[in-house]
């Protein structure tokens, strides 16, 4: 019988729609927890782990909110093989679990959780064993994650030995030097992961030459910005760009609110966005995520499903250079924002502005397999 370790990182995305861009470090959580942010990594396994239920597998386990009561409430029969120290589970707890994984013979871990995780995960496993991660951080820039939650339980479950498997970068990010607007990015090895194109690319920064095509696409879409409208402003370079070619300082990572031409708010969370659209029409502009594809659901959870219910599909603006778009081959983008039904409204095809006066016609895969 096949063996799968499965664990779950409690803390994981907490921070993501209050605004913090992590969750790493006792402040931060607590933090997180007093702007009302409510644990979602739980509620994220739990999809993938549906795809589990009728498999003829062992999941190998942690205790408690580590995986075994997902595990429980989703009918999945589980070993628990690690409990952890302490009320709080910290790196060490996965370390541990992860090695008793190994010795038990798992021949794939599945894990819910950021690039963090994914990062201590890789510091056992190495290159000995594959790894796949359920999005439910707020950083996810390794190519070691799924697109959705369903999708890493179907890879999962139907996951045998001696199947073909790809490296993943495992990658991550500082977020005290994130948090200053100044993110210094570091690899910290290659993970194995299954070959499938439902495993998203690592993220990819811009080349020089397409810096000039950027400018002029920003400076155009600068000009459109209605009045009489609250623009929602993503986080990214270009959507800072924009800002600086309306003649404003926006934060890189973060989301900004601009109306009438003034910036009304800077690096918002949900709660704030919501209360600033009450009474008037809003429009999104957001860019792309290096070469991931993701257009909701990585590194923008601010804007969440309750957001996006409210804006029209139609007011939704996406600016990329066509560098930018090539990268992602015939895939396209997709969309994880945790709520199916904002997902499948969102796919289909949309228009990406890509210089001025030109767009390309792009899929969005919202929902599928869900």
């Amino acid at each position: 019988m096949r063996r799968i370790g499965f664990l779950i990182n409690p803390l994981a995305g907490l921070g993501g729609r209050v605004g913090l861009k992590g969750s790493d470090g006792a402040e931060i959580v607590a933090a997180a927890l007093a702007r009302g942010a409510q644990p979602l990594a739980n509620e994220r396994a739990a999809v993938a782990l549906r795809a589990l239920a009728a498999g003829h597998l062992t999941v190998l386990t942690a205790a408690g909110a580590m995986g075994e009561q997902a595990c429980r409430e989703a009918g999945v029969g589980h070993l628990t093989l690690h409990h952890p120290v302490g009320e709080t589970t910290s790196a060490e707890d996965t370390i541990e679990a992860v090695r008793a994984f190994l010795r038990e013979g798992a021949e794939l871990v599945l894990f819910a959780g950021g690039d963090g995780t994914a990062r201590d995960i890789h510091s056992v496993v190495g290159g000995k064993l594959a790894m796949l991660g359920i999005p439910a951080g707020v950083k996810m820039y390794s190519g070691v994650f799924a697109l959705s939650p369903a999708h890493a339980g179907l890879l999962a479950a139907n996951f045998r030995p001696g199947a073909p498997l790809a490296e993943g970068e495992i990658l991550d990010i500082d977020e005290e030097s994130l948090r200053r607007g100044r993110p210094a990015i570091r690899l910290h090895g290659y993970g194995l992961v299954p070959r499938d194109p439902s495993v998203q690319a690592a993220k990819a920064s811009p080349s020089v030459d397409e810096q000039g095509d950027l400018i002029a696409l920003c400076r155009a879409a600068a000009r459109k910005l209605e009045p009489g409208l609250l623009h929602i402003i993503g986080p990214g370079s270009t959507m800072q760009r924009l800002l600086a070619e309306a003649g404003l300082e926006g934060t890189l990572l973060g989301v900004d609110l601009l109306a009438d031409g003034e910036l009304i708010a800077r690096d918002v969370d949900e709660a704030q966005i919501l209360a600033a659209m009450a009474g008037r029409p809003a429009r999104i502009h957001v860019g792309v995520i290096g070469g991931t594809g993701c257009l909701f659901g990585r590194g923008n959870q601010q804007i969440s499903a309750r957001v996006l219910r409210r804006v029209p599909r139609d007011h939704i603006a996406i600016l990329a250079p066509p560098a930018k778009l090539a990268s992602l081959g015939p895939a396209g983008f997709f969309v994880d924002t945790g709520d199916a039904e904002v997902d499948r409204t969102l796919g289909g095809y949309v228009k990406v502005d890509t210089a001025p006066g030109r767009q390309m016609v792009m899929r969005v895969r919202g929902g599928e397999s869900r």
